[in-house]
């Protein structure tokens, strides 16, 4: 009984939540080496399932590292980065578009285990429309998102999840690679989105990464380049913590950084009081 009386809390708990979320849009930022781990990506996907049902309208932005890294060096193709950002040539290019659809298609189908329909989205669908991304060397196929067909996905996030593979086309038709973080700030930003969560692989931003105590919950617009001078944020989290930055200050409501390794993070941080990870406010 007492069991039962805990489950029941739990989803009293969370009325309030699914009450202020019916009908808002979620950007979920989902990739790296958590897309690879079966166990992890069904729990994520699960969740994601649950949020359609709950009246919340997900969108996923996935990305792909990790499987495209593996790929690469299995076909001896080097590759080198910048700033975080993968050197693309056209050899590269169609590796990446070949992982990021096996991905693509592979969430879909999970999503829809779920009795939810998923709506996939490549880079064929011409959904996202990039120009080349500028930088102090040249990236070679890599783009900046700067406009997409609203329309069509605002359709989809209404009658299905849609899973979006961070590839765009330009003008002249020339494909490229996306940073997907960007990807999923930039839709975020425009689609007044509620929230954009970035799924990851740890807790959040701690002041000291040994220590899940020094955990910092909340963080305001103001503090973010203070951390980042500081070092506590670093290395990967930096890209991440500047697209939550991005997509706050564009008019979303909140941004999310979330570890995916727990079991139902996602669910946890948005449905309880306390919440579990990092997020970022105005």
């Amino acid at each position: 009984m007492e069991e039962a009386i805990k489950k029941a809390d739990i989803l009293i708990e969370a009325l309030p939540y699914i009450k202020k979320f019916h009908k808002k849009i979620f950007v979920i930022k989902y990739g790296g080496s958590i897309l690879g781990e079966e166990r992890v990506r069904k729990s994520v996907l699960e969740d994601i399932a649950f949020l359609k049902f709950a009246g919340i309208r997900p969108v996923i932005v996935h990305g792909g590292g990790p499987n495209i890294t593996e790929k690469l060096k299995a076909s001896s193709i080097e590759t080198d980065f910048f700033q975080g950002m993968r050197v693309t040539d056209k050899k590269t290019l169609k590796v990446v578009e070949h992982e990021l659809n096996h991905l693509n298609s592979l969430i879909a189908k999970e999503i829809e285990s779920h009795s939810v329909k998923a709506k996939e989205f490549l880079k064929k669908d011409r959904l996202l429309k990039v120009n080349k991304k500028k930088a102090d060397v040249d990236l070679g196929y890599v783009g900046e998102v700067v406009d997409f067909d609203k329309v069509t996905l605002e359709k989809a996030v209404v009658e299905n999840i849609p899973v979006i593979c961070p590839m765009g086309v330009s003008k002249k038709g020339e494909a490229f690679n996306i940073n997907a973080d960007e990807a999923a700030y930039f839709l975020a930003s425009k689609l007044s989105a509620e929230k954009l969560v970035i799924l990851t692989d740890v807790l959040g931003v701690m002041r000291d990464s040994k220590n899940e105590e020094s955990l910092i919950s909340t963080i305001n617009l103001s503090q973010i380049e203070d951390l980042i001078k500081e070092e506590i944020v670093s290395k990967g989290m930096i890209p991440k913590i500047r697209a939550a930055a991005s997509a706050v200050s564009s008019g979303v409501r909140k941004a999310h950084i979330v570890d995916a390794k727990i079991p139902h993070a996602l669910l946890l941080e948005i449905f309880t009081d306390q919440g579990i990870s990092t997020e970022i406010i105005k």
